[in-house]
C-alpha cells in the first residue's frame, strides 16, 4: 500500500502540536499551521493530496501513543469552536473529508492483512487509523454515524496481538459514542452488537472488559433497554462470586479456591465493572425484590479485600472503585472509610494497593468532571426551561465531601519512596482543585514539597497548581512557604534511598539549582514577602530553634543556589547572617562554658580540709582558660611559637573537660548551624564577587533602588560546607566520642572563640592592630570551614570598583580610614 510519510515531517508535527496549549501567540500559530496543514478541504479530484494527509495525521496519532492525545482533542475542539458561528465551515468540511477516507483506508488495510510481507505494518496503520477515529468521534461523533455499521464487524476481530486487542477496544469506544446518536438502527445491528460484547466481556482480559462493559452500557441503558440481558451477566458473576465466598468461610485453607483464582479475579473485576455501568436497583433489573443490590455487592467486594492473596485484594479494591462511581454515597460507609484510609497510611502497606486505592479517587473524580461538563453543555442548551446547575451542584458537594475524608491520607502519600505512588496521588490533589471541591490553602505545603520531585513530569505538575492558586488567592504560597521548604526535605527524606547520604538541597546536574528554586521565583517579586521568607529560613539557624542539622544543611544549600537576581537579595541574607551570628555564636560560646565550669563542681564536692588546695586548683584552671580565652593578637608570641601556642590552648580547655561528654556533643551539633551560616556567607560573597565594605554598607532600609542591580555570578563557584558533611557521615551525635574528637570539638570552640571576638573588630585601633585582627578572623574562618579561604574574590562588579572601597584582604566591618 502507500509509503510512511518521511520520519522527519512527523517528528516536527509532534513537537508541534504538543505547544497547543502554550501561550496565545504559540497557540494561535500552532491553530492555524494545522488547519493549513490538515483541516482544510482537499479537492475530490486529488486522491494523492488526501493520502498524504491521511498519512501524515495517522503517522503523528501513532507516534504519540504513549503520550496520550489530548493535543489532538484540544486542537479539533479550537478549530471546531472557530467556526461556530460562521456561515461557511471549511473545519467541518476537511473532518467529514478525513473520516470517510480514514474508513475507506481501514477497508484496505484490512484486505492487505493477509499479505504476510506487510502484515506488521500494515496491522499498525489499521490500529493508528482506528485510534484517530476515536479521536473525532470524542469531539464530533456525528461525523460516524453513517460509519457505525462498517465498525461493527471488527468487534469480531480475532485476537493474537496487542495491535488486535487495540482494534477492539477503539471499535467499542466508537461504538459507545456513535449507537446512540443513530435514528432508527435496525434490530438485527443493536443484537449482533450486544451479543459481540458479551462474548468478548466472557473470554478476553480487564481493558476489553472494562471498554466492552462500557460501550454495553451505552447501547443498553440509551437504545435498546434489554435489561434482562444484561442481569443474567451480572448474575452469573454475582452468583460465582457468593459461592466462592461461601466455600472460603467454612474452609479457608481449601484448594477450591485456589483451583478456582482465574474465575475469582475475574468475577471480582466484572461485578465491579457492570455495576459501574449498570444501576441493578432499578426495577427493570431486579423486579419487584426487596433485596438491596449495591449492599449486597459491597458486602461480598469488602469480603475479598480482606483476603490472604494480594492479587485477589487488589481486583477487590478494583471492583470497589467501579461500584462508587454509580454510588458515591457507599464512600461514606465506615468500613469502606477504614479501609481506604488505612491502605494509604500505613507504610508497610503493598504499594499495589496503594495505587489502586489512589487510581479508584482519581476514576470517580475524573468521571465527576465529566458528568460536570456534560451537565454545563445539557445546561446551556435549555437553560431557561429547568435548572440543572442546581443538579450539578448538588453532585459537586458529594465529591467535596469525599475528598474531605481522604484528603490528608492522600497527601500523607506524597511522602513514599516509589515515584507511582506520588504520581497517582498528585494527579487525585490536582483533579480536587481544579473541581474546587476542597479549600486550596492545605495543600500548598504538599505542592510545594512535590515541586522537588526528582520527576520533571511531577515537578511541574504540582508546579503549575501552585501557579493556579497563587492567581487565584494572593499570598497564599507565601503564607506556607517555609512550612513547604520543611515538607520538601521531607519528601526527599522518603526519596532517599541511600540513607547514609545526607539529603542536599539542590539538583545534582549541571544546573546545581535549588530543590526550591520556583518557589522563590514566586515569592521573590514581593519585596515583603520575599524578606519574610527569609528570615524565617534562617532564624531555623538560631540556636534555640533546634532545627536537626541535614535540615539546616538542606535549607543552606537552598539558599546558596536561589535564582537570585539583584544584589540586594543576597546583600540581604549576608546582613541577616551577621546578625544571627553575633547573638547564636554568643549563646553557644556561653552554655558551653557554663556546662564545662558546672559538670567540674559536680564531679566532686570539696572537704571543709580541701576546699583552700581546691580553689587555688579552680583558680589556676580558670586563669589557664581565662589566657585561652584572651584575644590572641594580645597574647605575646612570635610566627614561629602560634603552632605550639594553640596547642598550649587547646590543652588548657581540655583539662577543664568534664568526663560526661554531652556538652560537648550539644556544642558539636548546635555548632553546625552556624558553621553552615558561615559557608553560606563564603558562598554568596564568592559567588556575587562582593568586597567586604559593599556588604558592611549595606542596610535593609535604604531605598529598594540602590541595590536593584543584576547580580554577575561567577562560574564553577560550588557550595560544599564540608564540616556539616563529615559531621552527619560519621554520626557524631550518636557515636562514642573519642580523644581525638574531643581535642577537634575543642580547637572548634576555640576558633569560635577567636571568630566572636573579631565579628566587629573596633575602628579606633591603630592600622596595624586593625590589620592583625582582622588575619585573625580570617584565619578562624579559615580553620573554622575546613580550610576554606575566606578572602575576597579578585573580580568585583563594576559598581564596587566605582566605590573606592578598601581592596585589601578585609573583613565585614572594616572600612578604608
Amino acid at each position: 500500500i502507500e509509503q510512511p510519510t518521511f520520519p522527519k515531517i512527523t517528528e516536527m508535527c509532534v513537537k508541534m502540536i504538543r505547544r497547543v496549549n502554550d501561550e496565545e501567540g504559540i497557540k494561535k500559530l500552532v491553530n492555524e499551521t494545522f488547519q493549513k496543514l490538515w483541516f482544510t478541504p482537499t479537492p475530490h479530484h486529488d486522491k494523492e493530496a488526501m493520502t498524504r494527509k491521511i498519512l501524515n495525521i495517522t503517522d503523528v496519532v501513532a507516534a504519540c501513543r504513549d503520550t496520550g492525545y489530548d493535543w489532538f482533542e484540544q486542537l479539533l475542539q479550537n478549530l471546531l469552536k472557530s467556526e461556530e458561528d460562521a456561515s461557511y465551515k471549511p473545519v467541518k468540511k476537511a473532518c467529514t473529508q478525513l473520516v470517510d477516507n480514514l474508513v475507506e483506508h481501514i477497508l484496505k488495510y484490512e484486505e492487505s492483512l493477509s499479505d504476510s510481507d506487510n502484515k506488521g505494518v500494515n496491522s499498525g496503520r489499521l490500529v493508528a487509523c482506528i485510534t484517530t477515529l476515536f479521536l473525532f468521534s470524542k469531539i464530533r461523533p456525528q461525523l460516524m454515524v453513517k460509519h457505525a455499521m462498517t465498525m461493527q464487524p471488527y468487534l469480531t476481530t480475532k485476537c493474537s496481538t496487542q495491535n488486535d486487542f487495540m482494534v477492539i477496544c477503539n471499535v467499542a469506544k466508537i461504538l459507545e459514542l456513535v449507537v446512540p446518536l443513530m435514528e432508527h438502527p435496525s434490530e438485527t445491528f443493536l443484537a449482533t452488537i450486544e451479543e459481540d460484547l458479551m462474548k468478548l466481556i466472557i473470554k478476553y482480559g480487564m481493558t476489553v472488559v472494562q471498554h466492552c462493559v462500557s460501550c454495553l452500557g451505552s447501547v443498553v441503558n440509551k437504545v435498546t433497554q434489554n435489561y434482562k440481558f444484561v442481569w443474567a451477566c451480572f448474575n452469573r458473576y454475582y452468583g460465582a462470586l457468593s459461592r466462592l465466598k461461601s466455600q472460603h468461610q467454612e474452609d479457608p485453607n481449601s484448594t477450591v479456591l485456589t483451583a478456582n483464582k482465574p474465575a475469582l479475579l475475574r468475577s471480582l473485576f466484572t461485578v465491579g465493572a457492570l455495576c459501574r455501568h449498570f444501576d441493578f436497583d432499578q426495577e427493570d433489573f431486579k423486579g419487584n425484590s426487596k433485596v438491596n443490590i449495591k449492599d449486597k455487592v459491597l458486602e461480598l467486594l469488602m469480603y475479598f479485600t480482606k483476603h490472604s492473596d494480594e492479587e485477589v485484594q487488589t481486583k477487590a479494591i478494583i471492583g470497589l472503585g467501579f461500584a462508587f462511581i454509580q454510588h458515591p454515597s457507599l464512600m461514606f460507609e465506615q468500613e469502606v472509610k477504614t479501609l481506604y484510609n488505612s491502605i494509604l497510611s500505613d507504610k508497610n502497606c503493598s504499594v499495589n494497593l496503594k495505587i489502586q486505592v489512589l487510581k479508584n479517587l482519581q476514576t470517580y473524580l475524573q468521571e465527576e468532571d465529566t458528568r460536570m461538563q456534560q451537565a454545563d453543555r445539557d445546561w446551556k442548551k435549555v437553560a431557561k426551561q429547568e435548572d440543572l446547575k442546581e443538579m450539578g451542584d448538588i453532585s459537586s458537594g458529594m465529591s467535596s465531601s469525599i475528598m474531605q475524608l481522604y484528603l490528608k491520607q492522600v497527601l500523607e502519600a506524597f511522602f513514599h519512596t516509589q515515584s507511582s505512588v506520588r504520581h497517582f496521588a498528585l494527579n487525585v490533589i490536582a483533579l480536587t482543585l481544579n473541581q474546587g471541591l476542597i479549600h486550596p490553602v492545605q495543600c500548598v505545603p504538599y505542592l510545594i514539597a512535590m515541586g522537588t520531585d526528582p520527576e520533571p513530569s511531577m515537578r511541574n505538575k504540582a508546579d503549575q497548581q501552585l501557579v493556579e492558586i497563587d492567581k487565584k488567592y494572593a499570598g497564599f504560597i507565601h503564607m506556607k512557604a517555609v512550612a513547604g521548604m520543611k515538607m520538601s526535605y521531607q519528601v526527599q527524606q522518603a526519596i532517599n534511598t541511600c540513607p547514609k547520604d545526607p539529603v542536599r538541597g539542590f539538583r545534582h546536574d549541571e544546573s546545581s539549582s535549588a530543590l526550591c528554586s520556583h518557589l522563590y521565583s514566586m515569592i521573590r517579586g514581593n519585596r515583603q514577602h520575599r524578606r519574610a521568607f527569609l528570615i524565617s529560613l534562617l532564624n531555623l539557624f538560631d540556636d534555640t530553634a533546634k532545627t536537626e542539622v541535614n535540615m539546616l544543611l538542606y535549607i543552606a544549600d537552598n539558599l546558596a543556589c536561589f535564582p537570585y537576581q539583584t544584589q540586594e537579595e543576597p546583600l540581604f541574607i549576608m546582613h541577616h547572617i551577621d546578625i544571627t551570628l553575633s547573638v547564636s555564636g554568643s549563646n553557644l560560646l556561653q552554655s558551653f562554658k557554663e556546662s564545662m565550669v558546672k559538670d567540674k563542681k559536680k564531679e566532686r564536692k570539696p572537704s571543709s580540709d580541701e576546699e583552700t588546695e581546691s580553689d587555688s586548683n579552680s583558680g589556676s584552671e580558670s586563669e589557664s582558660e581565662e589566657e585561652a580565652s584572651k584575644p590572641r593578637r594580645l597574647r605575646k608570641r612570635v610566627d614561629s611559637d602560634s603552632d605550639s601556642d594553640e596547642e598550649n590552648d587547646i590543652n588548657a580547655v581540655m583539662k577543664c573537660l568534664p568526663e560526661n561528654s554531652a556538652p560537648l556533643i550539644e556544642f558539636a551539633n548546635v555548632s553546625q548551624g552556624i558553621l553552615l551560616l558561615l559557608m553560606l556567607k563564603q558562598h554568596l560573597k564568592n559567588l556575587c564577587g562582593f568586597s567586604d565594605s559593599k556588604i558592611q554598607k549595606y542596610s535593609p532600609s535604604e531605598s529598594a533602588k540602590v541595590y536593584d542591580k543584576a547580580i554577575n555570578r561567577k562560574t564553577g563557584v560550588h557550595f560544599h560546607p564540608k564540616q556539616t558533611l563529615d559531621f552527619l557521615r560519621s554520626d557524631m551525635a550518636n557515636s562514642k566520642i573519642t580523644e581525638e574528637v574531643k581535642r577537634s570539638i575543642v580547637k572548634q570552640y576555640l576558633d569560635f572563640k577567636l571568630l566572636m571576638e573579631h565579628l566587629d573588630p573596633d575602628e579606633e585601633e591603630e592600622d596595624g592592630e586593625v590589620s592583625a585582627s582582622t588575619n585573625a578572623r580570617n584565619k578562624a574562618i579559615t580553620s573554622l570551614l575546613g580550610g576554606g579561604s575566606p578572602k575576597n574574590n579578585a573580580a568585583e562588579t563594576e559598581d564596587d570598583e566605582s566605590d573606592g572601597e578598601d581592596r585589601g584582604g578585609g573583613t565585614s566591618g572594616v572600612r578604608r580610614r
